[in-house]
């Protein structure tokens, strides 16, 4: 057997029109490119962090970091059941209103001086009010947009969006809504942090090319004389988003201990009308840092956060419809979650290598093959975001 070509041939024409010039390697380590994709796309863009499974009932919150924007928010479902998103600063003096990361109650209270916030953003009530100069209505708490699709909660810190969320997300928010997701209970969650650019971090889980060469040890369920290398069977796109369908191998080589787990989790996929849905080999990628995979057996989420140039945060979720009903269902669950993070550690040090290797300046391009097409696009549609962002600027400049 050749084992550098694959009996299965990736489906190249599906790509082609993104072409096949070298990428400038400095977009994946300079600062002042990053500045610009920050402020171009990160503070502009719908971006998920969290699910509404995490809002179960009125007055239950949550707080999210978003280093990129130096910003903590608050995420609360509101008495009158609305999910609504806000600065999580009071407006007296900026101090957090919360370091917990979730909790429960209607009003917020600042430790500072005691202004008290309802869970619609009004300022209740502040300590000798009548001394300052200001009504009560100038000091709400600065909302943030916020929307829901299949259940997941995405944020937009542009003041004035420049599209809904289901505008954004196009026809893949009709299909998100037929995943697992949509109507998840709960979830299991595995966050790392890692010193390498989003987007090199990001890439790495956009294509199969370096499935056999890193992925030895646990990628033995790809491996099939049909497709030896688990290449995907479609490629799709849909403005900045794009897709890509796992190839599914009839005769997967499984340890006895993933044998239980996808039976178990397959059972509970066939109670729960699940398997066989029109999505569930499909690998969503919504733009700008957003994966997720509606298998039955492992449908999970991987978000990454940029934190600096040369610096980014990722969050794996792996959620479920229903609770855990035995002891065999809660294993099953908490072993998916372990066969994601084994992966991933063997992706590791390749992500670090490659962030230290351009971070040196001594590669002026980097090459994307057919294979790699999807991060192609990637950054296809940040130059496009950044470029559109500059000319704005511009044009408002002009404008003065």
């Amino acid at each position: 057997m050749n084992l550098h070509k694959p009996v299965y041939e990736a489906p190249d024409d599906q790509v082609a029109w993104l072409g096949t010039d070298p990428i400038p390697a400095r977009a994946y380590y300079d600062p002042a490119w990053y500045e610009r994709e920050r402020k171009a796309i990160f503070m502009r863009t719908w971006i998920e962090i969290g699910h509404v499974c995490e809002l179960p009932e009125p007055g239950t919150w949550i707080r999210r970091e978003l280093e990129f924007a130096e910003a903590s928010l608050l995420i609360v479902r509101g008495k009158d059941g609305e999910i609504r998103a806000f600065h999580n600063a009071c407006t007296h003096r900026g101090t957090q209103l919360v370091e917990e990361e979730s909790g429960r109650g209607t009003n917020f209270l600042c430790p500072y001086h005691m202004w008290n916030f309802a869970d619609d953003g009004r300022l209740v009530a502040a300590p000798d009010f009548e001394r300052f100069a200001l009504t009560k209505a100038e000091c709400a708490l600065p909302r943030v947009a916020v929307d829901v699709c299949a259940g997941l909660i995405f944020v937009n810190l542009d003041p004035h969006p420049r599209q809904g969320l289901r505008e954004f997300l196009g026809a893949y928010a009709d299909e998100l809504e037929t995943l697992p997701v949509a109507r998840a209970t709960t979830f299991h969650e595995y966050t790392y942090e890692i010193e390498a650019n989003w987007k090199i971090t990001y890439d790495n889980f956009q294509e199969n090319y370096h499935l056999r060469f890193v992925h030895g040890l646990t990628g033995g369920a790809t491996v099939h004389p049909d497709n030896n290398f688990g290449y995907p069977t479609r490629y799709g796109f849909n403005g900045p988003h794009r897709t890509q369908t796992i190839w599914s191998n009839p005769e997967p080589s499984l340890k006895p201990m993933q044998v239980f787990n996808f039976g178990i989790a397959a059972r509970k996929g066939v109670e729960q009308g699940v398997i066989g849905g029109p999505n569930d080999r499909t690998y969503f990628a919504l733009f700008p840092n957003f994966f997720i995979i509606g298998t039955p057996i492992q449908h999970f989420s991987h978000v990454v956060y940029p934190l600096s140039a040369t610096r980014s945060r990722g969050v794996f979720r792996v959620y479920w419809v229903g609770e855990d009903d035995s002891a065999a269902t809660r294993y099953a669950r908490e072993y998916t979650l372990c066969a994601i993070r084994d992966v991933h550690t063997e992706d590791v040090n390749i992500i670090r290598r490659a962030q230290k290797g351009l971070s040196s300046g001594a590669l002026k391009h980097i090459h994307f093959m057919s294979m790699e097409g999807l991060c192609r696009h990637l950054y296809q549609q940040v130059v496009e975001q950044v470029e559109a962002w500059e000319t704005e600027q511009q044009l408002e400049g002009a404008g003065r």
